[in-house]
């Protein structure tokens, strides 16, 4: 039978398919409807096994909040054409919305919720259908407080939400701590919660960077006493370079090397530990206010704390919990 352009306007709306997709469909089937839906989706199901071994690196991320709650979710797919798509933003804010309504907790919850007789999983493969390209519910934050604020980044690559302990918290101000978030991409809310095997590692790393800081200065004060300039033999091709070009001559070079070997064995056998160990504890504690979002320099004003502008604004609340979603790399 001949398919009417009616009837294929019709099924491209309530599927948003291609106009040839929809005629093929409607052809195959008859004229149904009903059916012609079914053979569309079954074409995404098809769509979709084929691109699965494709990488989804571009998308959008989405915040919101209601009543104590807020989510992030992050729709991906292969590229920033269809990202940019208003159907494939439309779908990733219903998805949102579902999962903020039902409060959903975790990413294979969110894929389950019922959203206009479907699932989401199952939406999600009826917009593979109509683009050709893989997707995926790439991410999902939430955060339960007293108060809870939303933050969507200019492009929706990157948002972030955060929880506060104190009722009523103007969405003024728990913005400001969001957009910290976005900006500065702390690891912890503050230094209590910061995981034991990054304090250990950090504090390692303090350590060992401390000792040789120390062993290179006595080192080059030593250099430096027996007249030579410890700049031009603080390495192997520099040492040959600065010979070639007559600064150095091959006895220095060598009487360098000596010095190096000797003084440098010698201060590493004697290093107060007490000093080096309180040199990277400073180190570890400037670690802690670049990376603790309490602790940062507040982005509007670098005289005060992320900590004291939240005090400063509500008297007695604290950062609880913060999610934070980027698409683009760090």
């Amino acid at each position: 039978m001949a398919v009417s352009i009616e009837d294929i306007k019709k099924l491209r709306n309530l599927t948003g398919a291609g106009m040839m997709d929809c005629k093929n469909a409607l052809a195959e089937t008859g004229g149904d409807i009903e059916a012609s839906i079914e053979i569309i989706r079954k074409k995404g199901q098809a769509v979709a096994a084929k691109r699965e071994d494709r990488e989804a690196a571009e998308g959008c991320v989405l915040a919101a909040t209601k009543d104590g709650f807020a989510a992030i979710v992050a729709l991906k797919c292969e590229t920033d054409f269809v990202a940019k798509n208003e159907s494939f933003r439309a779908l990733t804010k219903k998805i949102l919305d579902a999962a903020v309504a039902a409060g959903a907790k975790t990413l294979d919850e969110v894929k389950n919720l019922p959203v206009e007789g479907r699932t989401v999983s199952e939406l999600i493969t009826d917009e593979i259908g109509k683009t050709g390209e893989k997707m995926e519910l790439g991410a999902y934050e939430c955060v339960e407080a007293p108060s809870v604020a939303a933050y969507e980044h200019l492009g929706n690559k990157l948002a972030t939400i955060v929880g506060l302990s104190a009722p009523g918290v103007s969405t003024a101000v728990g913005r400001e701590i969001c957009m910290q978030v976005a900006a500065m991409n702390p690891i912890s809310v503050d230094r209590d919660h910061v995981p034991a095997h990054v304090v250990e590692t950090e504090l390692a790393v303090a350590i060992d960077k401390t000792k040789e800081e120390q062993v290179k200065k006595a080192v080059e004060a030593a250099i430096r006493k027996a007249g030579i300039n410890p700049n031009l033999v603080d390495s192997a091709d520099h040492v040959e370079s600065n010979i070639a070009k007559g600064w150095l001559t091959r006895e220095e070079a060598d009487k360098a090397a000596e010095i190096a070997e000797k003084v440098g064995a010698e201060k590493a056998a004697n290093l107060p530990e007490a000093m080096i160990q309180n040199i990277a504890n400073g180190r570890l504690n400037k670690f802690f206010k670049e990376t603790c979002l309490v602790e940062q320099e507040y982005h509007r004003d670098a005289k005060m704390t992320v900590g004291q502008y939240l005090e400063s604004e509500v008297k007695g609340c604290a950062v609880l919990d913060y999610k934070r979603v980027n698409l683009n790399q760090d």
